[in-house]
């Protein structure tokens, strides 16, 4: 007669380690202290907490998926005509715009300039595509 016990062991090392299946790679969470901005206001704060699971489901994902994704979206937002190249396209500045919005306290002047010009021109040339 044997027991079951290596077998358990070995669910619950996975299961604390996060593993879910067996030869299941997990990327290790990036180095630092928290995900949230400190003394952030209550509007901020709940942004980061909603966009926290979807930051670390994104993060889990191969690295080349999510530029892959975008880039996707880019090329049938610039060559689909009408309306629907302009919800493509507004995918992609939706996107952006969330980033951007994560990133902001840490970015310096020029650098959310840049990401507000950026969003603008995505939504201007969105909206040439849904004229077309």
């Amino acid at each position: 007669m044997t027991t079951n016990r290596p077998a358990r062991q070995t669910r619950s090392r996975q299961a604390q380690s996060g593993q879910s299946r067996p030869g299941q790679r997990v990327r290790p969470l990036p180095k630092g202290t928290s995900l949230y901005t400190p003394g952030a206001s209550a509007a901020r704060q709940a942004t980061e907490r909603r966009s926290a699971r979807l930051l670390m489901y994104l993060y889990q994902l191969p690295r080349w998926v999510p530029p892959l994704l975008l880039v996707v979206f880019l090329i049938a937002g610039l060559a689909l005509r009408g309306p629907a190249g302009a919800a493509a396209l507004c995918v992609v500045a939706a996107i952006m715009a969330w980033l951007a919005a994560i990133s902001w306290p840490r970015l310096p002047a020029g650098g959310r300039a840049g990401r507000v010009l950026a969003v603008v021109l995505m939504l201007v040339i969105a909206g040439y595509q849904a004229s077309r």
